[in-house]
């Protein structure tokens, strides 16, 4: 009796992308990091690829990337912003895809998925195919091998999907138990009711499809995933594992996998150390003499399905009622809002549904006037999603149309392809798994269709808004701030579209910030400074310039004069037309620099007005990020003045106040405040100085204890983080730095005599790192040894 287990983990994030700049803008209720899916990458992703296994005194041990020991899926739009943006996490992935190969005869741990996660029973026969093509792409891309299993969006399956998958050579998919029609014994006649997950989730299923072809269906063990998501079995890696371990039956003489599927993120983002437990668990089984550890694709070779299998049409894993969740008000929903309803879903499909349906003939015509098969040229374009190099895109046109076309036609064939694109982000299935129709995630869905929306009006000079927010009008909002998905579409959609001149104006205003080269990358657009020139007076600047605006996606170009007037903190005005000519622009730089060199501000406010009529920006039209920084560097002369004030006050009345602490008198309310923030402030000024005065640190944190004031330990413990981090970055460039080694233990010594509990992972990566690449080489008894190990001990790790 062979006994096998694994655990799969669908690790995923919605498209977060603004669609006219193809970057993730800050998101504050991700802070403090930049926007939840940084967050998260710290949280999760990040943390199973190198996390703790400890001892019983809870001292590490090991490191371990889960990823490697697991089955494990990512969304490839997910993998596309950890390429760019957390490259060491997603290096660690694909490592550990070739590692699990060495561990599971030659079968990687990692499944592709359909490419935005869409529900894939409500999609046309197109879209079907142009997720799966997508999906396979991507992962043969990143990961050089072809998937053998594919991830549904939320699991939501029917037979034509299955048929999709199965056409493009995929083996086998994973559904939840509750998606089981029936089941038989491969040649018996007779079919089992399997309806309310009565079917026995140990072993595969054939299911065998009108066209012939046939797919594999693993149906996972629901009971012990649901208690890893909702029931704390990552409380404790002993618990966990026990409880996978007494679901395997011991009678049965068949071969038999137990297996579950989770969220990936409930391991770290949602389960706080739940890495830890599935580290615990993973090394526990692969141990244990009595049970394989596994993963789908080894398992299926060694163990072809003896049953087949049905399944129910139109299931999901989190829908009672099917699909029913991504298109109507079935009663679905997170819960934390019991008055709420969820009737917007329907007319907001409806609303996508109809704009896929009329931009498909423009798309269709347009794409065979220019000499190209549309839907093979859409089914192909993830190569240039996944490469948008101008070597890259050249080939792709030619190789698609048969030919060179002239400049406005690769643009026009650009177009058309970027607006097909996003009518597939729309569908992501996040917009409506949540409760409300103007939430950042179904608002996320509504600004993809909106770029489609100005992508086709650019195409055809046709207007398709008007009737597509007749459709939204009728997704009501729950909420107060919005009637309906209509009006948050005009407050937030079109606020947020760009066009190239929206791209100059925050050139032009950014400028007075930044110091840009001649040639600058603006996200995804390339600018080309012509001219630039710029005349101070005190705080007041003005800036006058000709630029070069290009589209890295699309290649629309534009060359823009722009005129931009500091007044002072976050009062900017500015002007941005297109370029007329040179002695149109001469006329306007002398005409406004003559102004401002007379202090005559009013006087430049008109030319503004004059020259760029009702082409003028603001503040308020910068992108989200630059918004921020140029606030707070605003911000930092008046904080400079304030701070100032503040040393003075604590300063002068010091010696009053350790007074009334001798004398149990309570701090005025005020002075308490203009205290707690000038220590608070001290103490995040060592921790950012290049060497860090401990004593000083000392002092600080018993002034604050004997005075009981307050420190803000969460900024000072994610300060500590980073400076222990940074030290050990250096230490790891500069390993023979010993008295870069003796501060650093001492630090950490000093640490220990606090209340602090800072986050030391990503310095114990490196500790780990450079035990095994360096420690082991050392003489024994070496200074350098001594301190290192010293420095293990103070990370809470065993050598």
């Amino acid at each position: 009796m062979e006994k096998y287990i694994c655990i799969h983990g669908h690790f995923y994030q919605p498209p977060r992308e603004n669609p006219w700049l193809n970057e993730v803008e800050m998101q504050e209720s991700a802070a403090p990091y930049h926007d939840w899916n940084e967050r998260i990458t710290d949280e999760c992703y990040a943390r199973n690829s190198a996390s703790r296994i400890l001892d019983n005194d809870g001292t590490i041990v090991d490191i371990l990337n889960n990823y490697a020991w697991m089955s494990f899926n990512f969304g490839p739009t997910l993998l596309e912003w950890m390429e760019k943006k957390a490259p060491e996490t997603y290096q660690a992935i694909l490592a550990a895809d070739k590692e699990s190969q060495q561990r599971f005869s030659g079968h990687g741990s990692a499944l592709a998925q359909v490419y935005n996660h869409m529900i894939m029973p409500l999609a046309n026969e197109r879209d079907k195919h142009t997720q799966v093509i997508w999906g396979i792409y991507d992962f043969k891309k990143r990961f050089g091998r072809d998937p053998e299993g594919m991830w549904l969006g939320e699991t939501a399956a029917d037979t034509p999907t299955l048929e999709v998958l199965a056409d493009h050579g995929i083996k086998f998919t994973i559904l939840s138990p509750y998606q089981a029609k029936s089941y038989r014994k491969i040649g018996e006649t007779n079919w089992h009711d399997a309806t309310n997950a009565q079917i026995n989730p140990n072993r595969p299923y054939l299911v065998n499809l009108p066209s012939g072809k046939a797919i594999v269906v693993f149906f996972y063990q629901a009971p012990i995933s649901q208690g890893v998501a909702f029931e704390g079995l990552l409380h404790n890696g002993e618990k966990f594992t026990n409880r996978l371990l007494s679901a395997l039956d011991n009678y049965t003489p068949e071969p038999q996998l137990l297996h579950i599927a989770t969220d990936g993120e409930t391991y770290g983002h949602h389960h706080r150390f739940g890495e830890m437990a599935l580290s615990y668990t993973l090394h526990h089984l692969y141990h244990d003499h009595h049970v394989n550890l596994t993963i789908y694709g080894e398992y299926l070779e060694k163990y072809p399905p003896q049953y087949e299998a049905q399944i129910i049409e139109k299931s999901s894993w989190s829908c009672f009622h099917g699909v029913e969740r991504w298109q109507s008000d079935c009663g679905c929903n997170t819960g934390g809002n019991p008055t709420w309803n969820q009737k917007w879903r329907k007319p907001l499909r409806a609303a996508f549904d109809w704009l896929r349906d009329e931009l498909e003939p423009l798309y269709t015509l347009q794409m065979q006037q220019l000499g190209a098969d549309p839907w093979r040229c859409r089914n192909d374009y993830i190569q240039v999603i996944s490469d948008r190099s101008e070597e890259n895109v050249q080939r792709f046109i030619v190789d698609h149309c048969n030919r060179e076309l002239p400049i406005d036609e690769q643009r026009t064939f650009l177009k058309l392809l970027e607006m097909q694109y996003h009518a597939m982000l729309m569908y992501t299935s996040c917009g409506w798994f949540f409760d409300e129709v103007t939430g950042i995630e179904t608002m996320q869905d509504i600004l993809y269709a909106a770029r489609a929306l100005q992508l086709a009006e650019s195409i055809s000079g046709q207007n398709y808004e008007t009737t597509f927010l007749e459709y939204l009008a009728k997704a009501e909002s729950n909420k107060k701030e919005y009637k309906n998905a209509a009006e948050a579409y005009r407050a937030i959609a079109k606020t947020t579209m760009l066009d190239l001149l929206r791209v100059g104006a925050h050139y032009a205003v950014s400028s007075l910030f930044s110091d840009y080269t001649q040639e600058s990358r603006l996200y995804c657009y390339n600018v080309k400074s012509e001219k630039h020139q710029v005349a101070e007076a005190g705080r007041q600047k003005l800036a006058v310039g000709r630029a070069r605006i290009r589209s890295a996606i699309t290649w629309d170009e534009t060359i823009v004069s722009y005129g931009v007037l500091h007044i002072g903190d976050h009062q900017l005005l500015g002007g941005v037309r297109e370029f007329r000519g040179d002695d149109a622009f001469e006329t306007l730089y002398n005409e406004m620099a003559d102004a401002f060199k007379k202090g005559m501000i009013s006087e430049v406010i008109m030319l503004l007005d004059k020259h760029f009529e009702s082409h003028n920006y603001s503040f308020w039209h910068l992108f989200r990020d630059d918004q921020n920084k140029i606030l707070n560097e605003v911000l930092s002369h008046t904080m400079l003045a304030i701070e100032g004030d503040f040393e003075q006050v604590y300063y002068n009345n010091y010696p009053l106040m350790a007074a009334m602490h001798t004398l149990n008198v309570k701090l005025p309310r005020p002075l308490q405040v203009i205290v707690e923030y000038t220590l608070n402030k001290k103490m995040l000024e060592e921790l950012a100085s290049d060497v860090p005065d401990l004593e000083e640190m000392k002092r600080l944190s018993d002034q604050a204890e004997r005075m009981q004031l307050k420190l803000e330990l969460e900024p000072i413990t994610f300060a500590i983080s980073k400076r222990v981090d940074r030290f050990m970055q250096q230490l790891e460039k500069q390993p023979d730095n010993l008295e870069q080694m003796q501060l650093l233990n001492k630090l950490l010594t000093a640490l220990q005599a606090t209340t602090l509990k800072p986050d030391f992972w990503h310095a114990q990566n490196i500790a780990y790192r450079m035990k095994q690449q360096l420690y082991t080489h050392q003489p024994p008894g070496s200074e350098w040894g001594k301190q290192f190990i010293a420095l293990y001990d103070n990370l809470n790790m065993k050598a």
